[in-house]
């Protein structure tokens, strides 16, 4: 029997994971925000648990309801049959997830479902089950969405990147979801060589070493959510374990470099728990003299380091390195590089063929590509070089919104190199400007591509109207021909807009006598100061100052002696 199963991920990731999702088999597949929907027996069930690379939680709804308060969550929950999933003996946890106005914290809504299911054990059997934050039995997710609430149960247990081959770690370590999904993001399947200069612990080649291989993730767990519920099949589990059907062999080498020798250390060991050290080779090396004297093609995909959490002296200085050593020992290859600064990006050097929006963590990072070669782009593009291909421009039309179509896709002619068609994006930031229907620029010219390297905006007629071109601009070669006349008609003369120096003179005689003055001025200033300060000396001490000085000039305050005095 099918029924709907939900796997969660992390924002930027769901395509990638829809692809993963459609390889086993679902049907009814629906992508949405870091989530993937689709439908599927017990067997997919156990099988997108053990074989998805990019999920984080697989999920069983179990219950869709409406509600506009906790109160109302709770009559409904309480209602459910918890005794076909659970027994009162298991320990639970409760995850919320809260996108609504009228629930404004989900702690409390998981309270209120936590003592839902209690009281109804309570009811029935006479005792409650007990809550467990490290070790739970049956961990329950609640997520609303203003008043639709889903009651899922979660099959997965712990989080799917903790795969289990991890020994040990370093500062910073890349989620290993986040790791595979780049993997996957650049095409590569094994079909050539693999470097990570700046491997850290090791995640991205061995995750890298695993796609080669087809070894799903799964095998590395201890134990799955599910394997507690009270219809787990064990029988099927181990099936799904045991078949090896689906793995291949590897005809290359996949290297990774760190300059830390206790990080290169920390990632051998993990490689060798993973068991691909025979495909995956870690050494400790600088980037700086970083060399690939190997004829055969390869694929560099990175995570350097980019001044969040750790950084370098210099980190433009390595980014720069980054585009030099790229340029000089990887040409005719291709480079991934993950970064979260513009700044970096710009220190590299190289125009990216491809950008992808992700999130490390809570950071905003981009994903870019990297061609490189040798030699000019203008003379590799008269060779032939296609730098994007048909996916890559697809996916870099949603960095420029303008780019689309009437029903708001992307038209496969939108993001050629002869530039946009649609011109309203230009109105899309200017709210008050109404966009005028698309005629030419002026007359006899009906093939005329809109161009805007032929005009600039300051040629345009201050009383435009839609008779006078598109947008009232014009004809910009007429534009260039008068524009010429006119500076022949009235050359430009210096002498009609003279800087009359002669008439208002530079003085320094004056600026001189000003500053004498000045001095002056704070002189007498002084001197009156000083003559006040003597006259109050020869008058005595003023009854009003709480201070004053002793013969041997030592300060004390009157107001004590008379008090000492009395």
């Amino acid at each position: 029997m099918d029924f709907k199963i939900i796997a969660k991920t992390f924002q930027g990731l769901e395509e990638v994971l829809a692809k993963e999702v459609t390889a086993l088999g679902a049907d009814n597949i629906e992508i949405g925000n870091r989530m993937v929907s689709f439908t599927g027996d017990q067997e997919m069930l156990y099988r997108a648990n053990f074989c998805l690379r990019t999920a984080v939680r697989v999920l069983k709804p179990i219950a869709e309801f409406r509600a506009d308060d906790a109160d109302q969550v709770y009559e409904k929950v309480k209602n459910m049959p918890w005794e076909d999933y659970m027994d009162v003996k298991q320990t639970l946890l409760i995850d919320s997830v809260v996108f609504s106005e009228n629930f404004r914290h989900s702690k409390f809504v998981a309270y209120r479902v936590k003592d839902a299911i209690a009281d109804r054990f309570r009811e029935q059997c006479g005792e409650r089950p007990n809550v467990s934050i490290s070790n739970p039995d049956i961990r329950i997710n609640v997520h609303i969405a203003e008043d639709h609430v889903t009651v899922s149960l979660d099959s997965s247990g712990e989080s799917l990147h903790k795969r289990g081959y991890r020994t040990g770690s370093v500062a910073a370590p890349l989620n290993e979801v986040l790791a595979a999904a780049i993997v996957m993001m650049t095409g590569w399947d094994g079909d050539c060589d693999f470097v990570d200069p700046f491997c850290g612990s090791g995640t991205i080649v061995i995750e890298a070493a695993l796609i080669a291989l087809n070894i799903y993730p799964g095998v590395f767990r201890e134990e799955f959510g599910f394997e507690r519920w009270k219809d787990f099949d064990e029988k099927l589990l181990e099936k799904i374990y045991n078949d090896d059907s689906q793995e291949r062999e590897f005809m290359y080498k996949i290297y990774g470099y760190d300059i830390n020798r206790q990080a290169v250390a920390i990632a051998q060991d993990n490689v060798r728990s993973a068991g691909v050290s025979k495909i995956v080779e870690v050494q400790q090396q600088d980037f700086y003299d970083f060399t690939w004297e190997n004829e055969r093609r390869a694929v560099m995909v990175t995570n350097p380091p980019y001044g969040e959490r750790i950084t370098t002296d210099d980190i433009l200085d390595l980014y720069a390195t980054i585009g030099s050593r790229l340029k000089q020992q990887f040409a005719g290859n291709d480079a991934w590089v993950l970064s979260s600064h513009d700044e970096c990006f710009a220190k590299i050097g190289f125009r990216p063929s491809t950008k992808i929006a992700l999130y490390n963590g809570s950071l905003p990072c981009e994903f870019h590509k990297y061609q490189v070669f040798s030699g000019r782009l203008s003379e590799r593009r008269e060779e032939g070089l296609e730098l994007k291909t048909e996916d890559e421009l697809r996916r870099n039309a949603r960095f420029k919104p303008h780019r689309r179509d009437e029903e708001g896709d992307f038209d496969g002619k939108s993001w050629r190199r002869e530039g946009s068609r649609d011109d309203e994006h230009y109105f899309r930031s200017r709210p008050d400007r109404k966009p005028q229907p698309r005629k030419p620029l002026f007359e006899g010219d009906d093939d005329f591509e809109l161009n805007r390297r032929n005009f600039k905006w300051g040629d345009r007629d201050k009383d435009y109207t839609p008779e006078d071109g598109y947008l009232g601009f014009r004809n910009p070669l007429e534009h260039r021909e008068k524009k010429t006349e006119h500076r022949e008609d009235r050359p430009f003369r210096r002498e009609d807009r003279p800087f009359r120096r002669d008439d208002r003179p530079f003085r320094r005689d004056d600026r001189r006598d000003n500053r004498r003055d000045d001095r002056r001025d704070n002189r007498r200033d002084n001197r009156r100061d000083d003559r006040r300060r003597r006259e109050d000396d020869r008058r005595g001490p003023r009854k009003d100052r709480k201070w004053g000085f002793d013969s041997e000039g030592r300060p004390f305050r009157r107001d004590h002696n008379k008090k000492d005095d009395e």
